[in-house]
């Protein structure tokens, strides 16, 4: 493993992967478990990134509400059809697997750090046939912390036999910025993912439209990655 290559870490709701198809199927499969009507799929969008019962709370919350007890019941309902539906509607972002085929052949590592459960990280990673290409995928569970803590992706880095200081972070929300700017990492957000806030106002180093602008922007504003 060369110690000298840049490595990126990458989110993967909403940032790689267009999940909301199939986290919408699961969230209206709790919302029908419960007696509740169907959330639009569209509204997912700005539910996710922060885990499976944040997004269910959010859930609830448009459509009547619900406690604590409910929550804990509805968890395990969702991820369980979610896991046997991880990648039916999924798909990459157009432009995806060009970028990472291009800084792979540029020698960088590749790593996920996500908070969606690792176990459902791996699944969809292996749905996708990306198998080969990530050198370590951290989920949301496989530390006692998760982003924003910086923790979870240093350790990342570390377990991809990454150098923050040869590192940059690609994600779409709010804790993707914190925990990289905590964590001392370049961070570049995506202008089409799940945040539920407008991008640009969360501080990024860059944003893209398009994957086709990543290799350049990551050159633009961490120049010493590919030195």
């Amino acid at each position: 493993m060369n110690p000298t290559a840049p490595s990126i870490v990458f989110d993967l709701d909403g940032t790689l992967v267009d999940t909301a198809p199939d986290l919408a199927a699961a969230m209206n499969h709790v919302l029908a478990h419960f007696g509740r009507a169907p959330v639009d799929p569209e509204a997912v969008r700005h539910m996710v990134g922060h885990g499976a019962r944040r997004t269910l709370e959010r859930g609830l919350a448009l459509t009547g509400g619900g406690d604590e007890a409910m929550l804990d019941a509805g968890v395990p309902v969702f991820l369980e059809f979610y896991g046997a539906n991880v990648c039916v509607g999924s798909r990459p972002w157009e432009g995806v697997e060009a970028s990472l085929a291009a800084l792979a052949d540029a020698g960088a590592r590749l790593a996920i750090c996500t908070n969606k459960p690792e176990r459902l990280a791996v699944d969809l990673i292996h749905a996708l046939g990306w198998g080969d290409l990530f050198d370590a995928i951290l989920g949301g569970d496989s530390l006692p912390v998760r982003k924003p803590d910086p923790a979870h992706v240093l350790e990342t880095l570390a377990r991809m036999g990454g150098d923050p200081a040869r590192a940059a972070f690609v994600g779409d929300s709010r804790p993707d910025v914190e925990a990289s700017r905590a964590a001392g990492v370049p961070v570049v957000l995506t202008s089409f993912g799940y945040s539920d806030v407008p991008p640009d106002t969360l501080g990024a180093d860059a944003m893209i439209d398009h994957f086709d602008a990543l290799v350049p922007t990551l050159r633009r504003v961490a120049p010493a990655l590919f030195a």
